[in-house]
């Protein structure tokens, strides 16, 4: 099956709505942070963490956010490496999107998602959270960051 939903940001840029919920995803090894924003693009929220072991069950949980949301799009975390290149990390959120994209019709675009879940960790931090909240909650909490990001971009 084709993959003609993973869009370059320029594209889901024009594809997307002005009142549109978007929805981010940090994926994991092992889990898949997931995150909401609101229509105006303004606030990502953290929402959940969903186990990555069973595929069929992972897409039938992003699947029904997105029908119970209205998510109009889809932002992945793309974790390019520091000096820019692309290793195995960024390959394995590529392969990520073309298989969610198996399944899922609306557009998806890849986010450099470059020191999220450092990020992440100290904004909870410097909030006051307790450090084993803080590692509970972190592919959530990046998912946020990393959807955060991409709705400050698109709203310039």
């Amino acid at each position: 099956m084709k993959t003609h939903n993973i869009l370059s940001m320029d594209e889901f840029k024009t594809n997307i709505r002005t009142k549109s919920r978007l929805l981010g995803i940090d994926p994991g090894k092992r889990n898949v942070g997931i995150a909401i924003c609101d229509e105006n693009l303004m606030v990502a929220t953290p929402l959940m963490i969903i186990k990555k072991d069973n595929f069929k069950k992972m897409m039938s949980e992003i699947n029904l956010i997105i029908k119970e949301n209205d998510i109009k799009g889809i932002v992945v975390g793309n974790p390019i490496n520091m000096n820019g290149s692309k290793g195995k990390s960024s390959q394995a959120a590529l392969d990520f999107s073309k298989n969610i994209s198996k399944n899922i019709t609306i557009p998806i675009v890849m986010w450099d998602e470059r020191l999220s879940s450092e990020g992440s960790f100290k904004i909870s931090k410097e909030l006051g959270t307790n450090t084993s909240s803080r590692v509970k909650n972190l592919d959530k909490d990046s998912a946020a960051f990393i959807l955060q990001g991409a709705i400050d971009f698109l709203s310039n």
